[in-house]
């Protein structure tokens, strides 16, 4: 990936995210199957080592955010991503539909509850965003399922400018506790949607995956363009940036991920613990012990 950049996929706030001149695929940055396993395993190990390194070191989280349309590839690449990290120091949390109890509390409570620990990754796969997304396109939400007082309801403006930033608070607040954000939005063509939902009709294997509910989102393809374009634009900021990948291509995008995860990881101060004289001593002394019950019967 010696001409990959991230910053052609970030947006920090520096810069307007324009969803109608976002790319879907893109030339791919390796040759073959071989060089794609070799890229994966290289970038797998480099993970893994950086993780350990954060878990050792414990005073850094990382909160990576998944946010895509049905079947952009949100799962799939969290899976390959993470498939050589060791799973002490990983966590994953998929939304789905709140429950009763989730909807009874502030919108970004049952996120809140699984936020990262210090020296672990915690992967949301979908997040409190789907407030600004889903919600957004479908407000009758906020007042069939979700029963605010109907003073909070009434400018629906408002209130989706509170919610952005409520959660541009939320992001600062977890980077001035050392925890990091990054989030992705996995941007699927609607053509490309299309074959992989048939796919998951035409694959036996693959019903599970199917739901009704994933074609009458396509109805409205075009709101939740703008909403994800409204959302971005919002709370993209230098400490919590949004990375817009083109996700029509799978390999491509676990690479381009992969990569823009690793470089967020070597962003960090870390290192593992040294130990001083003192300590190097009492250490040697346990070689001592550790020998000595080895020649014991």
């Amino acid at each position: 990936m010696s001409d990959f950049n991230s910053d052609d996929y970030r947006y920090d706030g520096s810069k307007k995210f324009d969803i109608g001149k976002a790319k879907t695929r893109f030339k791919d940055i390796y040759a073959d199957k071989a060089e794609y396993e070799a890229m994966q395993e290289e970038s797998a190990k480099e993970l893994d080592e950086l993780q350990s390194m954060m878990y050792a070191h414990n005073r850094y989280g990382l909160l990576v955010i998944f946010q895509a349309m049905d079947a952009a590839g949100k799962d799939g690449t969290i899976k390959h991503v993470l498939s050589g990290v060791n799973p002490i120091g990983v966590k994953i949390h998929s939304f789905k539909r709140p429950t009763e109890t989730e909807l009874g509390h502030d919108f970004l409570w049952r996120t809140n509850l699984v936020l990262p620990q210090r020296g672990t990754i915690t992967i949301f796969n979908r997040s409190y965003y789907e407030e600004v997304l889903v919600v957004k396109v479908q407000p009758e939400i906020l007042t069939q399922s979700q029963r605010l007082p109907e003073e909070l309801t009434e400018d629906l403006e408002k209130l989706w400018k509170h919610r952005y930033s409520d959660i541009r608070n939320l992001e600062k607040y977890l980077y001035r506790n050392g925890i990091r954000v990054i989030k992705f939005f996995l941007n699927v063509s609607k053509e490309e949607q299309a074959e992989r939902l048939i796919e998951r009709i035409e694959d036996p294997s693959k019903n599970w995956k199917f739901e009704e509910q994933d074609v009458k989102v396509r109805d409205k393809w075009a709101e939740y363009m703008q909403a994800y374009q409204d959302c971005i634009n919002e709370t993209a900021s230098k400490k919590a940036p949004w990375y817009v990948v083109p996700a029509d291509d799978k390999k491509n995008l676990r690479l381009i991920v992969a990569k823009i995860v690793t470089e967020e990881l070597k962003k960090m101060k870390m290192s593992y613990p040294e130990s001083g004289p003192a300590r190097t001593e009492e250490l040697r002394h346990f070689i001592d012990i550790i020998n000595a019950q080895t020649k014991q019967p």
